[in-house]
């Protein structure tokens, strides 16, 4: 979708702001593509760069009664972009600064603290549902949308016909849906679970 002028824009924001899905997604397909490139313009990495732009939206939905103040969104959404690409970065470079210093000084490290992050408290939800999906049904998922393959690359690879892989998806899909649904509002189960880097 392309938003043709500044007054179309401050009609979808007004509604977004109101909580109107349909107009949440209709901004996210006008921007998702730019701001993938800038996110993997500043990390080297389609992974890195759609979990960004991931955080991003649901950044921006979480905070959507400030849309209508915001002057320029299209600077707002960069600068989100920005900021959530290196932050992801210094993250990478912390980890593994703390694992070289843990791997030297202690035998093992367990996470005592919780996210408090909404945005990585929303993925680690994710994380934990797809673990309850039956085995083959997480693998093809994380195939899927992790690791970005085709089906008849997992077919392949499983030795399952491209049928089989497409029904093992649709029902992996379908209970992490019902899953997520209860505690977490639509937009951003649309992003958790969201195909729109291919």
């Amino acid at each position: 979708m392309v938003i043709r002028s500044c007054t179309e824009e401050e009609k979808l924001l007004a509604l977004i702001a109101d909580g109107n899905e349909r107009a949440f997604e209709l901004f996210f397909s006008a921007h998702h593509h730019q701001l993938g490139s800038f996110a993997y313009q500043l990390t080297a990495s389609r992974t890195l760069a759609e979990e960004v732009v991931q955080e991003v939206f649901i950044e921006v939905w979480l905070k959507r009664r400030e849309l209508p103040q915001v002057a320029s969104i299209k600077n707002y959404l960069f600068i989100l972009t920005r900021n959530r690409a290196l932050n992801a970065l210094r993250k990478i470079a912390n980890d593994k600064l703390k694992h070289a210093v843990w791997a030297q000084y202690t035998p093992t490290y367990e996470e005592t603290t919780a996210a408090e992050d909404p945005i990585e408290v929303y993925n680690h939800r994710l994380q934990e549902a797809i673990t309850k999906l039956p085995l083959q049904q997480q693998k093809v998922f994380r195939m899927s949308k992790i690791e970005r393959l085709k089906q008849e690359e997992i077919a392949r690879i499983l030795n399952l016909s491209p049928e089989t892989v497409k029904k093992h998806m649709k029902l992996a899909l379908r209970f992490l849906r019902s899953y997520l649904s209860t505690n977490i509002d639509k937009p951003i189960l649309l992003l958790l679970l969201g195909n729109w880097f291919r």
